[in-house]
């Protein structure tokens, strides 16, 4: 990678990886953009920013040819719950973005990563150590966007030779930008409110499992793959990652070490609910660690030091 263009560089992942990257590849090497103004004005005002609706395909093509973009991370994307209330905006903005980013890289010969999802599994799909080839069968419409944009990278590769890679994200958390829309978001929120109110309302059942990452960990995941040596990738596109497997209460645990007094209730949202049960409860990710040494470095208690750590000083809490 020597010149990137990373597109919803304000989103959850996009603010922390364009930090990243611009320290790693240098400021000049790195051009973020997205469709809108970023909350986080160091992404705007430390570097290139561009603005760039994904669906726009002439406008990518533009940025990519006047910085000389030999990789695209496109990250984009409208998330769960968030799609469920306007399915075909979606697949608008997932889809067609992500077509745009492949069309562009095919011309230009660069690279692209796209993360994938634990939401590209569904309830027929083996619940516990999910293998990394079984069964997708997705029942939201973020889910059949993240299979058919595995498959659509698979296809570009095979098809055309563009150089296309790929994650499987968990559940991220961070203490940077809050998540846009996700039915894990309860655990990035959990965080602030413990910290601000010493309690905090759930909107997912007690004993639900779900695979979750810390966000340095997620963005460590994206800079190996992309450097990884292409020979060793057997799957290219939706590498199974995972850093830890909890559930609400787990959280609630790891958080009491640190604030006993933080209390938690419930009050459960029907429709992330049901997201969440269609999705694993851990992930076997046995492929990336042997194709490209994925390891992370962050479990349940060492994220919650860290957490707290950051968002004392963010929220200006002593």
């Amino acid at each position: 990678m020597k010149k990137i263009l990373i597109t919803g560089a304000c989103g959850q992942i996009g603010t922390e990886l364009t930090q990243t990257l611009r320290r790693i590849y240098g400021v000049e090497n790195v051009v973020a953009t997205s469709v809108r103004s970023c909350s986080n004005h160091a992404v705007e005002e430390e570097g290139i920013f561009e603005q760039l609706n994904v669906t726009d395909k002439e406008r990518m093509m533009e940025l990519c040819k006047k910085y000389e973009i030999d990789t695209i991370m496109n990250l984009a994307a409208l998330l769960s719950a968030v799609g469920e209330a306007n399915p075909q905006l979606l697949w608008d903005v997932n889809m067609n973005g992500l077509y745009n980013c492949l069309e562009v890289a095919r011309e230009t010969g660069a690279m692209v990563f796209t993360p994938s999802s634990i939401a590209a599994f569904g309830p027929s799909t083996p619940a516990d150590m999910t293998p990394q080839d079984t069964i997708q069968r997705p029942t939201t419409i973020y889910g059949v966007s993240k299979v058919a944009g595995e498959l659509l990278c698979d296809y570009y590769f095979n098809k055309y030779g563009v150089d296309t890679r790929g994650v499987r994200f968990p559940g991220l958390i961070s203490y940077s930008a809050l998540p846009g829309g996700g039915t894990t978001d309860y655990a990035v929120h959990i965080y602030y409110e413990a910290l601000k109110n010493k309690k905090f309302t759930c909107n997912l059942a007690a004993d639900t499992y779900m695979d979750m990452m810390y966000m340095p960990d997620a963005i460590d995941s994206i800079i190996q793959i992309c450097e990884a040596d292409p020979s060793n990738l057997i799957h290219r596109n939706a590498f199974n990652i995972t850093a830890m497997s909890f559930c609400p209460e787990d959280i609630k645990a790891s958080i009491k070490k640190y604030i006993p007094e933080f209390e938690m209730d419930y009050a459960i949202d029907p429709i992330k609910q049901k997201i969440a049960n269609s999705w694993p409860n851990s992930l076997d990710d046995s492929c990336a660690r042997a194709e490209w040494g994925w390891n992370p470095k962050y479990d349940l208690d060492k994220m919650t030091v860290d957490m707290l750590e950051k968002l004392r000083i963010k929220l200006g809490i002593e």
